[in-house]
């Protein structure tokens, strides 16, 4: 079911950039594919001269899988939550972690050696050790996760690091938080939670390719479903929170439309006029 959440929208500007989350907004964390209706109305955009965008917490070094196992070919790619912004014609923009909060954060693992945690750089992903809270999440992402790799933490102090991934609960989460001076946390899954630098978020990967094209804000819409999309629907000139998504999606968002199984995205788009 579709609905409104008590925010303002306005259609006197012209919708020309769209931004989708991956997992449970394109794919669908039933059947790890996304809907027909989905991609044709992509394609749709596309031929209206209407820019597409992928916005992840997802590392740029994971975006093949992801694009050739979606089959659609994006404008350009906003991930790792922001803090890494590209395209496939040279555009980069990039925002990577403090060392110090960076430090602060290994000792933490040092003191907590059950904590299992990933580490994003530019083109590799690897953990501090794969447990099975790790297994099981990744396992639910079907064909488009990711290898588990691995590797000496301390790898973050020579390689610029632009998120990282505690696997624990939300009152753990705030302790964290609270130790890591240049950082926030996002969370879009009940298993972990991204840190990224305090000033970074989605938004900041929206204004990133504002200011590569020229686009205003209200001219921008985007679509998610977990907590880390809840800034960037609140952001966008339009955002639009998935059927399925989580409650802080929602409430940041200026209209629910129907779960990503159910054409969500084709019927937000088709309720703003977009299509």
């Amino acid at each position: 079911m579709t609905r409104y959440v008590q925010r303002e929208t306005s259609m006197d500007h012209q919708i020309k950039a769209v931004f989708f989350d991956i997992d449970g907004t394109l794919t669908s964390f039933k059947t790890h594919e996304v809907p027909q209706s989905t991609k044709d109305a992509i394609e749709e955009l596309k031929g209206k001269g209407i820019k597409v965008f992928i916005a992840t917490g997802r590392a740029p070094s994971q975006m093949k899988i992801v694009t050739a196992r979606l089959g659609i070919d994006f404008d350009g790619y906003m991930t790792m939550t922001g803090q890494y912004c590209f395209d496939d014609h040279g555009f980069l923009k990039t925002h990577d972690i403090d060392k110090t909060d960076l430090r602060i954060f290994l000792d933490y693992l040092a003191d907590h050696p059950q904590v299992g945690a990933n580490f994003a750089e530019e083109d590799y992903v690897y953990f501090n050790q794969i447990n099975e809270i790790i297994r099981n999440q990744y396992a639910g992402l079907g064909a488009t996760a990711p290898s588990l790799v691995i590797d000496d933490v301390n790898r973050v102090f020579s390689h610029p690091t632009y998120q990282f991934s505690a696997f624990v609960k939300e009152d753990e989460e705030r302790r964290i938080v609270d130790l890591l001076p240049g950082c926030r946390s996002v969370r879009w899954h009940p298993a972990f939670c991204d840190f990224i630098p305090a000033d970074g978020g989605k938004p900041a990967g929206i204004k990133a390719f504002m200011e590569l094209y020229g686009f205003e804000r209200e001219e921008c819409m985007a679509f998610g479903d977990g907590g880390n999309d809840a800034d960037m629907l609140a952001y966008a000139g339009i955002g639009v929170a998935m059927g399925n998504g989580g409650e802080l999606a929602k409430a940041s968002a200026d209209y629910i439309t129907a779960d990503v199984d159910d054409d969500g995205i084709l019927k937000a788009l088709q309720h703003f006029h977009v299509l």
